[in-house]
C-alpha cells in the first residue's frame, strides 16, 4: 500500500491513545480503533507509521502488528489462543536437545539450561528433557502452574506471550520475556543455537550465510526487541 498521509500524530481517548494519520483515527482490519493502553506505546506506533516511506511495509511495524494483534484477535480469541499456546509446554523447542554432535549440544546447555533452570525456581516445577524424537508428555503439575500463570495475564501480557511463543517455538522464553527475565538477544541465541552452530561449522564469515536465514533472523530480532520494548512500557 502506497503511503496516503503527511502527518502522524496521537491523542488522547477513552481506554488509551489512538493514533491519527492527518486527523484521523487509524483503524484495526475489524474497524475497532487503534487504541494504545498508555501514550509510551502510543509513541512507538506513531514513529511506525511515521517511518514510512513510499510504501507502507506491515513487516516494519512490529508495535502495530502486536497491537492489532491484541485488538482484533486476543480480544474476542482468547481461550482458542490459550490453547494454542499451552500446547507448547510438552514441545517447547529449549527441552529437545540433540544427541550428537557434542559441540551442539554443549552449546544447547549452555543457551538453554539458563532457562529451564528459571523455570523451576520461577514456577517451583522441573520439565523433562531429551536427546530423543518422541514426543514429550510433562508433568500434570508443569500444565497446571503454566495455565494457572496465563489465565491472570491481561491481554497486553497475553499477546506479548503469544507472539514470542509462536515465532520462537518456546513457551518458556515467551514467559520469561513476559516477566522481564529475559532480554531479546538472550531470547535470540536461544532460538538460533543450531544455525549459530552450523555458520561456525561452514565458516560463514567466508563463505556468506544463507540469504534465507538471515531474512528470518532480521525479522525475529526486530519482533523479540519490539517485544521486549512493548512489555517494558506496560
Amino acid at each position: 500500500m502506497k503511503r496516503f498521509y503527511k502527518l502522524v500524530s496521537t491523542e488522547k481517548a477513552v481506554g488509551g491513545f489512538h493514533i491519527l494519520l492527518d486527523g484521523k483515527p487509524v483503524k484495526t482490519k475489524s474497524g475497532a480503533f487503534l487504541c494504545a493502553v498508555n501514550e509510551g506505546i502510543a509513541t512507538r506506533l506513531m514513529q511506525e507509521w511515521a517511518q514510512q516511506t513510499d510504501d507502507i511495509l506491515p513487516d516494519s511495524m512490529p508495535f502495530t502488528q502486536i497491537l492489532n494483534t491484541k485488538i482484533d484477535r486476543v480480544s474476542n480469541e482468547r481461550e482458542a489462543m490459550s490453547g494454542y499456546v499451552l500446547k507448547y509446554i510438552d514441545t517447547d523447542l529449549i527441552c529437545y536437545f540433540a544427541d550428537e554432535p557434542q559441540e551442539l549440544l554443549s552449546q544447547q546447555k549452555d543457551k538453554w539450561n539458563l532457562w529451564l533452570d528459571w523455570f523451576e525456581k520461577e514456577f517451583g516445577v522441573p520439565l523433562q528433557t531429551t536427546t530423543g524424537l518422541a514426543a514429550l508428555s510433562q508433568d500434570k503439575a508443569a500444565h497446571k502452574v503454566v495455565t494457572d500463570y496465563v489465565a491472570t495475564l491481561d491481554d497486553e501480557h497475553f499477546t506479548i506471550l503469544q507472539f514470542i511463543t509462536s515465532i520462537s517455538g518456546s513457551v518458556i522464553l515467551g514467559l520469561a520475556m513476559v516477566k522481564g527475565a529475559a532480554k531479546a538477544g538472550q531470547v535470540f541465541d536461544a532460538c538460533f543455537v543450531e544455525e549459530s552452530f552450523r555458520d561456525s561449522m561452514y565458516d560463514v564469515e567466508k563463505y556468506g550465510s544463507d540469504p534465507a536465514l538471515e531474512k528470518e533472523q532480521k525479522s525475529k530480532i526486530r519482533d523479540f526487541n519490539a517485544a521486549y520494548d512493548y512489555v517494558a512500557l506496560l
